[in-house]
C-alpha cells in the first residue's frame, strides 16, 4: 500500500526560492540544494514571479494573468453603462 510522502512547503519558503531563481540561481541548482521537485518549482515560479511595471508597482505572475479577464469585465460594464445612458438620456426635439 503506497502512501503519499510529499513535503508541504510554506509560502515564505516558496517565495524565497523563486527570489533566488530570479537573482541568478538555476532551477537545477535550487532543486538539488533544497530537495524540491522540478515540477513543483516550476509551478512556484509561475505563481510567485513578479513583474515591475512602469510606475514601480510590482505584480505577481498570477495578477498579470488575471488582467485580461478583468479588462474584459470592465469593457462589458462600460458597454452596459453606455447603453443605459443612451436609453435614459432625453433626446431634444431637434433630433
Amino acid at each position: 500500500m503506497a502512501t503519499n510522502t510529499y513535503t508541504k512547503y510554506n509560502e515564505e519558503f516558496k517565495k524565497s526560492l523563486v527570489s533566488l531563481h530570479q537573482n541568478g540561481k538555476t532551477q537545477a541548482q535550487l532543486c538539488k540544494e533544497y530537495g524540491v521537485s522540478p515540477s513543483a518549482f516550476g509551478k512556484w515560479v509561475k505563481q510567485y514571479s513578479t513583474v515591475e511595471i512602469d510606475d514601480g508597482e510590482v505584480l505577481t505572475a498570477k495578477q498579470v494573468k488575471e488582467l485580461p479577464k478583468r479588462n474584459a469585465q470592465l469593457e462589458e460594464e462600460n458597454l452596459i453603462l453606455k447603453k443605459a445612458i443612451a436609453i435614459f438620456t432625453p433626446h431634444s426635439s431637434k433630433d
